[in-house]
C-alpha cells in the first residue's frame, strides 16, 4: 500500500472518529454507555486563512453549500450521505459504525457555527450540535481536491 494512500486512510480514520466521538458526547447517557474519550477534533484551515468573504465568490459558493451538506448528513444522521461528501471513498464498515454512533445519539439539533472560513485550497467549519446528552462543536475541515470541495480523509 503506497503512502500516500496509507496516509490517507489514517486521516480518514481520525476524521471520522472524531466526528463520532463528537456525536457520542451529545448522546443520551443510558446506563450501561461508557464514559467516552475526549474527541479527536479535525485539523483546521491554516492560521493564514481568510475569512469566506475574502474569497472567490465560487469558493463561498461552493464551501457554503458543503458545509451545509455536512450539517443536514448529521441533522438526518445520514452516514452514507456524509460519506458522499469525503474527499476519499469509505469503507462501509466506517460509515456503518458512523451509522450506529448518529443512530445512538437520538435526535440532534444542528446548525452551523459561523460561515466557513477560506483560504486557498483548505477551509474549515464549525458545526454545532445539540443533543439529549450536551451540546458541542466540532469544527470540519474541507479541501479543494480535483476542482471539488470535500472533508479530507
Amino acid at each position: 500500500m503506497s503512502r500516500r494512500l496509507t496516509a490517507g486512510l489514517v486521516v480518514l480514520g481520525a476524521l471520522v472518529a472524531g466526528a463520532a466521538l463528537g456525536l457520542v458526547l451529545v448522546a443520551p447517557a443510558g446506563p450501561s454507555a461508557p464514559s467516552p474519550s475526549p474527541p479527536v477534533s479535525p485539523p483546521v484551515p491554516p492560521a493564514h486563512s481568510t475569512t469566506a468573504t475574502s474569497a472567490s465568490d465560487a469558493d463561498v459558493s461552493a464551501t457554503n453549500v458543503l458545509a451545509n451538506a455536512i450539517a443536514d448528513a448529521i441533522r438526518h444522521a445520514d452516514a452514507k450521505e456524509f460519506g458522499r461528501l469525503t474527499c476519499r471513498a469509505q469503507t462501509s464498515q466506517a460509515l456503518a459504525d458512523l451509522q450506529a454512533k448518529w443512530d445512538a445519539a437520538g435526535p440532534l439539533t444542528v446548525s452551523l457555527a459561523g460561515p466557513p472560513v477560506v483560504g486557498g485550497d483548505s477551509a474549515g467549519v464549525t458545526v454545532h450540535v445539540e443533543g439529549p446528552g450536551g451540546r458541542k462543536d466540532t469544527p470540519f475541515p474541507m479541501h479543494r481536491e480535483n476542482g471539488r470541495w470535500c472533508v479530507p480523509g
